[in-house]
């Protein structure tokens, strides 16, 4: 039940999820830790083989992938992180010198990792489908699913209906709501990218910062050129931001580095992430035989989605995967990490009612051309957004996922959801999930 794919992501294909093993060997075992790498050094692998063997063209290429730091003080995290690795029987390094344009104090390497181009990769998947006599329906939301009295079930569209036996929910963030209660499980982060032509000969290799402030870095080819990809600037989806602190600091990063360098592209994207790090994988609900869920990939999503395409396909053909025990969606574990469930819980209490309660901070004539803010007219709190020449687009600010009240994001012109991730443009209409409905819109140009 897929509802919208795209290409913001930088596409690494790594089993480095940041600084994780060591965390994973405290929190659960060193075998836990074991077979989540393995699990993702095989979905390398796997990628590989998929794209030799459908001769998708890609620009798939090894690299290694490094976790950095420039502060003396993390230098014991990443050592701590060496150890942890290599206790697991993996070969990495720890290393001083990069190919970065500026000196670190040491990083984590790990050899053989890869990165390529998602679009080109997902158009050569959905031509294998198509060639192997599958059929792909797009432009076509799933909006309800039914369950009938023999556990097969409808998926509900706006214009149709789909009778099944199994349902994959692959929505990025699940839009089912009950059961599964996914929304009281994870949250959403957005960080922004840019791809510049530094005017110089770049680095190999793929990297990450293993603290905050977080900077990525990767090449990408295009039209005969090398491009860099900077990402950076996280901070939970809803919560505003200002250019300084998203697209800027990235730029301001690219300008250190490459003085020449000229900013071609940039974008951001979310991440579904779940309170203790690891995705949700496996059965949807254990009300719902058969319908199965992959999310939570925490911006690990290459590898992560290939683990969860194979984990699934062999409960649907009942074969025992190795790995369907470290992301068992069913878990309750993750409902134990209180600080992080009572800052959701906080959140959303304050999104669906307290801020509901607060006057509007601005009046009419206060909001800004090309800006938007939450006013009151009639003890009604409503949306405005002014054009750059003043034209008024007016929504109700209530999400159409679980009615948190949204707020303005000046660096997108949407209003986004701070319980949970969902956005919409100025207009009201629904861009990103869990909410598929659009906003209620006010006419009051007339």
């Amino acid at each position: 039940m897929a509802k919208k794919q795209h290409g913001h992501t930088t596409a690494k294909i790594t089993s480095a999820h940041g600084l994780f093993y060591d965390y994973l060997i405290k929190s659960h075992s060193k075998k836990f830790a074991a077979n989540y790498l393995e699990a993702n050094e095989k979905a390398i692998e796997n990628i590989k083989e998929i794209v030799d063997s459908e001769r998708i063209k890609c620009d798939f290429e090894y690299q290694n992938n490094y976790v950095y730091t420039t502060n003396k003080s993390e230098v014991s995290n990443i050592k701590k992180e060496v150890e942890a690795v290599e206790s697991l029987g993996f070969p990495c390094e720890f290393v001083t010198k990069t190919g970065l344009p500026f000196e670190i104090e040491g990083a984590i390497c790990f050899k053989n990792q890869a990165q390529f181009h998602p679009l080109k990769y997902l158009y050569g998947l959905c031509n294998s489908i198509i060639s192997h006599n599958g059929n792909i329906y797009s432009n076509t939301v799933a909006t309800n699913l039914e369950q009938l009295i023999d556990n097969t079930y409808v998926v509900h569209t706006k214009y149709h209906k789909v009778k099944c036996e199994y349902v994959i929910v692959a929505t990025h963030y699940p839009f089912i709501n009950f059961p599964g209660f996914y929304f009281t499980k994870m949250y959403q982060s957005t960080s922004y990218i840019i791809a510049i032509d530094p005017k110089k000969t770049l680095f190999n290799g793929m990297y990450i910062s293993s603290s905050e402030p977080i900077f990525s870095y990767r090449t990408a080819k295009l039209g005969g050129k090398k491009l860099l990809l900077i990402g950076g600037g996280d901070h939970k989806t809803g919560h505003p931001s200002c250019y300084q602190d998203t697209y800027g600091i990235l730029e301001k990063e690219a300008r250190k580095y490459y003085p020449e360098c000229e900013v071609l592209y940039k974008w951001n994207t979310r991440d579904c992430i779940s309170l203790d790090k690891i995705p949700y994988i496996g059965q949807y609900s254990s009300a719902m035989p058969n319908v199965f869920v992959g999310t939570g990939f925490k911006k690990w999503g290459m590898t992560s989605s290939n683990v969860a395409a194979n984990i699934i396909v062999d409960k649907i053909c009942d074969k025992k995967n190795k790995y369907e025990y470290l992301f068992k969606s069913l878990r309750l574990k993750p409902i134990k990490n209180r600080d992080e469930m009572k800052n959701m819980i906080v959140q959303s209490a304050n999104s669906l009612l307290f801020d509901k309660l607060k006057d509007a901070n601005l009046s009419f004539d206060e909001i800004a051309y090309n800006s938007g803010s939450i006013i009151e007219i009639n003890n009604e709190k409503i949306g405005i957004y002014k054009d750059p020449n003043g034209k008024i687009y007016a929504v109700k600010p209530i999400c159409t996922h679980l009615g948190c009240l949204l707020s303005w994001n000046d660096i997108d012109k949407t209003w986004d959801c701070p319980c949970h991730g969902s956005r919409f443009d100025y207009r009201g209409k629904n861009i990103y999930d869990p909410a598929f409905r659009d906003l209620d819109f006010y006419d009051l140009n007339d």
